[in-house]
């Protein structure tokens, strides 16, 4: 007979004894049974005492996470995190300095335990480490471990930012613009730094003024890609908090540094392959940057302003400008509606007109300006090449160019928050001081090619605008490093390659339509459906790593998760660092019984989607959450690192539950596997040899029916 489910079999060790195996009771009281331990070993004082976990980050057990004990788990008899608290605050106040030192290193281990990190705050334990960060007295490991604890013991969220010592923020900005520190030391401290910006909009102003962006340039032209990625991190965050009229001339400060091509130089064509974190920074730096263009797409033009018509007026002069102006008013407005006509404005009276839509307003205007007045030889060649048709297959110059100002805006989501979780930066954006002009220059090049291999007129407008929409986002994907590389990849992208693309994906999801092919597909599916499974059970047998979200992105955890051989317990447990091949059953602590699983939550019903973060829980990282609900009404929660991943475990999940796996990804199986699997069986038909025999004995019609000719 199995236990209840309210006792679980546990060892507690406690050192120089043997170990003591109980069954623990779930229902007593924490204080009764960890008591009865002590009376175990003949110790006094049980209220002195706690327990905590023996394995990973051997957290205290609380009344309110002893639900998380499973069978099997090992704890450890230690003492309570009120005593542990006020031993260690005694310890670091001391004047020995090993003593002081390796209180240090325990108290940057114990901060990270929420039950401690309270205990340890509530005797201002946060105010006696800030005091010995100011003196000044500190250095080395010392200081390291302080800075470490103070950034464990903040991250929990119990005491506000806004309490910190502008005494305390001269002190760590110190470190960060010495030039020669201690690496340890300088991570934690620009971390820190950041956690401030992020955090209180008081300190953003303090900690904005003590730290120079040259400094922070500085720190990205070493050879240690963990600076880098702090100092990037650092850099995004005083971007993210500073004031709307403060992020350009930050943003000319930057460029003034060079920090664009020292990103270029240093890190992405660095030695190093661009870790997970570095990649989300440089993402980050990348939408921030692109934001900067919002406050153009958001504005109107306005018809009446001389300055802003004037830039109409020299696009109409660059394009035009060995035509002379007539003398009289009459014939000079002609002439001008007519040359607007053929610059491709949709309003030939007063083109202004045309960028009072936003967005993509002004910017549109901007991104026309720049071609004609940069690329001027493409511009006029563009203008002219256009206007000189009269076949109805005209490109029209400004209307394109508005359109597809707004489509790049969409692309790369200009004025939309950074995504927590996404890394999806681009490497060409950092090779050009005017990468966004640029990519506008070649995709408004792309667009006038398409239209002329579409053969379109203006009625196919969004056809052409659709097209060009798709090429330019399978360029993307492939992540060209540079704005040449781009050009090279859209010139394989022609719209013959769209159809042809267009044509093969349609093919390799509808394949064959006819009823013999049908009922051929709905006899194969079972199978494939299976073996669909056992990869996906197979898979959760493996294992996968997955990043914990804390308050500080940027200090990466990882946990990991395995299915066990015999499909009946999902093993997990947290790890110190990415893992490199699979992680053995022996180093994950926990388990859940796959018999105690409920249900498998997706998207925004998981309950970590349901917390608020202090960047934006966007739609990307709502498609990769998802949970798994286990009794007694407990849940796992997962963000997988991709999308692939994603489909995997839910899918793998929904199999072991005994449900329907209804992912996309098991939905492309699918068609591939039965695609192939009926081509095989097809051509098996076809290069059947059928030898000279008597007439066959009459026996019951085939189910299939084909009629195809093979030859």
């Amino acid at each position: 007979m199995p236990p209840p489910a309210d006792i679980v079999k546990v060892a507690i060790e406690w050192p120089g004894a043997n170990a003591q195996l109980i069954e623990m009771d779930q229902k007593r009281p924490l204080s009764s049974i960890i008591r009865e331990v002590c009376d175990g070993w003949s110790l006094s004082g049980s209220e002195q005492f706690a327990l905590r976990y023996a394995d990973g980050p051997q957290l205290y057990i609380t009344e309110q996470s002893r639900g998380d004990i499973k069978n099997g788990t090992i704890l450890r008899l230690a003492i309570s995190p009120a005593r542990a608290a006020r031993q260690l605050l005694e310890r670091i106040q001391s004047h020995g300095i090993d003593a002081r030192l390796e209180a240090l290193k325990e108290l940057a281990k114990l901060s990270a335990d929420p039950t401690f990190a309270a205990e340890f705050i509530n005797m201002e334990g946060i105010g006696t480490l800030a005091r010995l960060v100011e003196s000044g007295t500190h250095f080395g490991e010392m200081l390291a471990f302080t800075l470490t604890a103070f950034l464990e013991l903040m991250d929990h969220g119990i005491v506000s930012w806004d309490l910190i010592s502008l005494s305390f923020i001269k002190q760590i900005a110190g470190y960060v613009n010495q030039p020669m520190v201690d690496v340890s030391i300088l991570q934690r401290s620009l971390a820190i730094l950041e956690s401030m910006v992020l955090n209180s909009h008081s300190l953003y102003h303090r900690v904005a003024q003590e730290i120079t962006v040259g400094q922070l340039i500085g720190h990205l032209q070493v050879s240690n890609q963990e600076i880098q990625t702090y100092a990037i991190a650092l850099i995004n965050a005083l971007f993210l908090k500073a004031p709307e009229d403060r992020r350009q001339e930050m943003a000319s400060t930057l460029a003034q540094k060079h920090l664009r091509s020292i990103i270029l130089n240093h890190v992405i064509r660095g030695n190093r392959p661009i870790k997970a974190e570095m990649a989300h920074q440089l993402y980050v730096l990348q939408v921030l940057t692109f934001n900067l263009l919002e406050e153009r797409m958001m504005t109107k033009m306005d018809p009446n302003d001389q300055a802003q018509r004037d830039i109409i007026f020299e696009l109409r002069r660059i394009a035009f400008d060995g035509d002379a102006d007539p003398t009289g008013t009459e014939k000079r407005k002609a002439m001008y509606t007519k040359d607007y006509k053929m610059l491709g404005f949709t309003n030939h009276l007063n083109p202004a007109m045309d960028f009072t839509q936003t967005p993509p307003g002004m910017l549109a205007l901007d991104n026309m300006l720049y071609l004609a007045r940069v690329h001027q030889d493409t511009y006029i060649r563009i203008v002219l090449e256009n206007s000189s048709r009269e076949d109805k297959h005209e490109c029209p110059f400004g209307r394109c160019a508005i359109e597809l100002t707004r489509m790049l805006c969409e692309i790369l989501q200009v004025g939309e928050l950074p995504n927590e979780g996404c890394n999806d930066y681009h490497p060409m954006f950092f090779t050009h001081d005017r990468a966004w002009e640029e990519f506008f220059c070649v995709c408004i090049q792309l667009l006038n090619k398409t239209w002329k291999e579409m053969r379109a007129t203006a009625e196919d407008f969004n056809k052409v605008m659709q097209v060009v929409r798709e090429q330019i986002t399978r360029a993307l994907a492939m992540k060209p490093s540079s704005i040449d590389q781009l050009k090279n990849k859209l010139r394989g992208l022609s719209y013959t390659e769209i159809l042809r693309l267009r044509q093969s994906e349609r093919m390799s999801q509808d394949d064959f339509q006819s009823p013999p092919i049908i009922e051929l597909r709905e006899r194969i599916q079972p199978e494939i459906l299976e073996l669909i499974k056992q990869q996906r059970l197979n898979r959760l047998c493996e294992g996968s790593c997955f990043r914990k979200l804390g308050n500080r992105r940027r200090q990466e955890k990882f946990w990991f998760c395995r299915l066990s051989l015999n499909h009946k317990v999902l093993h997990y447990g947290d790890l110190e660092e990415s893992p490199q091949g699979e992680v053995p059953f022996e180093l994950l602590s926990d388990k859940i019984h796959v018999s105690d699983i409920k249900s498998v939550l997706t998207g925004k019903d998981c309950p970590h989607m349901k917390e608020k973060s202090a960047l934006k829980q966007n739609k990307e990282v709502l498609e990769l959450a998802f949970s798994v609900l286990y009794d007694p009404d407990e849940t796992l929660n997962f963000v997988a690192p991709n999308k692939y991943e994603y489909c995997i475990w839910t899918d793998g999940l929904c199999a072991l539950l005994g449900r329907e796996m209804g992912s996309d990804l098991t939905r492309s199986d699918l068609d591939t596997l039965i695609s192939m699997e009926m081509k095989l069986r097809l051509l098996d038909l076809e290069n059947i040899t059928i030898p000279e025999a008597p007439p066959p004995v009459p026996k019951e019609p085939s189910s299939y029916n084909f009629t195809y000719n093979y030859s």
